[in-house]
């Protein structure tokens, strides 16, 4: 059923007045000519131009996106308390080749991100973006996110071809990452992927790129992972994987289960538990448009998975966030349902929200 022929229904207005709800994954729509302005001079040539804001203002132009006192009357028109916030323009520069713009670029967005959350910090959950080609000077910046208030990390969920997320490249970062209680993040489109030609993908490909590729990208970035003993030498490290929605997650987890017990003796990984046991301990999931995933939360995910409304990209939930949580999550039992719009995304960020509290 598409969003906007949604029914109004009783219970929906009743969970309006009764629950906090929290997106796990909202963006901000940074100002097109951000790094044009901001860049210092010796990067200002080379700075990434983007074209005019969308004039559509129905859902990607909203004034919410850029300014954070508006966003706070939308957050409230959807029903929504707090936001976990990525970048929406930023996301295209984790794939460049330049290391020091690609630094400087993340520099200038974590710091215009700080003063937009300052607005409101108790709703705006902002989210360091941090370039990982160095990872000493990656720990600089995720140590001053953590210092000005930002709550995580993104890196690219599709890293450059000579780093790849099981090598021993990325060790100070992840270790910073767990010290810090800082969980780290794999957004689509990030990396060295098909999101560097998306313009030359026309046509069919175009759905190759939205489905096929994207669940490569995020399938072989959980495996390294796992596998390879990332998490089991970082056992604080949390991992999110986001806007890869989730229904292929237990189907994965179950084969990489199957046949870590059917090959450990003879082929031993560097891990000393099932793959499935990793992730239950430290990987999140957020979704928000899954059928199939959220069919499974009567068995698998409600731990792990976070309910999240994509605002404000063309295929929201927004404004009918509410509407969307009965129709798919209505018939879990209310601890379930609390975990996953809000429960897990307060504990793996370690929010408080006080003030919002009154309201449950």
């Amino acid at each position: 059923m598409a969003v906007d022929t949604l029914d109004t229904t009783a219970a929906a207005g009743t969970r309006r007045l009764e629950e906090i709800i929290i997106s796990a994954d909202s963006h901000v729509s940074e100002p097109s000519d951000l790094w044009v302005q901001r860049l210092p001079a010796t990067f200002r040539d080379a700075a990434p131009r983007f074209g005019e804001r969308s004039a559509d203002k129905k859902i990607e132009g909203r004034a919410g996106g850029y300014d954070p006192h508006a966003r706070v009357r939308e957050m409230e028109i959807d029903g929504v308390s707090a936001e976990v916030l990525y970048p929406t323009l930023g996301l295209r520069l984790f794939g460049l080749d330049d290391v020091s713009l690609q630094q400087a670029c993340f520099r200038v967005f974590n710091d215009w991100l700080i003063e937009y959350c300052n607005v409101a910090p108790d709703c705006l959950v902002g989210l360091g973006c941090i370039s990982m080609y160095d990872t000493a000077q990656a720990v600089e910046e995720l140590e001053r996110c953590k210092r000005a208030g930002l709550k995580g990390a993104i890196i690219w969920q599709a890293p450059h071809p000579d780093l790849p997320l099981h090598s021993e490249h990325y060790d100070r970062f992840w270790a910073a990452a767990q010290e810090l209680d800082m969980p780290v993040s794999l957004h689509i489109l990030t990396g060295h992927n098909y999101s560097k030609d998306m313009e030359a993908r026309k046509g069919v490909e175009h759905y190759r790129g939205s489905v096929n590729l994207k669940l490569f990208d995020a399938m072989n970035a959980l495996f390294e992972l796992i596998f390879y003993g990332v998490l089991h030498r970082y056992p604080r490290l949390k991992i999110v994987i986001v806007e890869n929605e989730i229904g292929w997650l237990p189907f994965a987890l179950q084969q990489w289960d199957y046949y870590y017990r059917r090959f450990v003796k003879n082929n031993p990984p560097p891990i000393d538990r099932e793959p499935s046991r990793y992730f239950e301990r430290q990987v999140y999931a957020t979704f928000f448009n899954d059928a199939v995933g959220g069919h499974n939360f009567g068995w698998w995910g409600v731990d792990n998975c976070m309910w999240s409304n994509d605002y404000p990209h063309a295929n929201s939930t927004w404004p009918n966030s509410l509407k969307v949580i009965e129709r798919d999550l209505g018939h879990l039992a209310p601890e379930a349902r609390s975990k996953l719009v809000r429960e897990n995304v307060v504990n793996l960020y370690g929010l408080s929200l006080p003030h919002l509290g009154k309201r449950s």
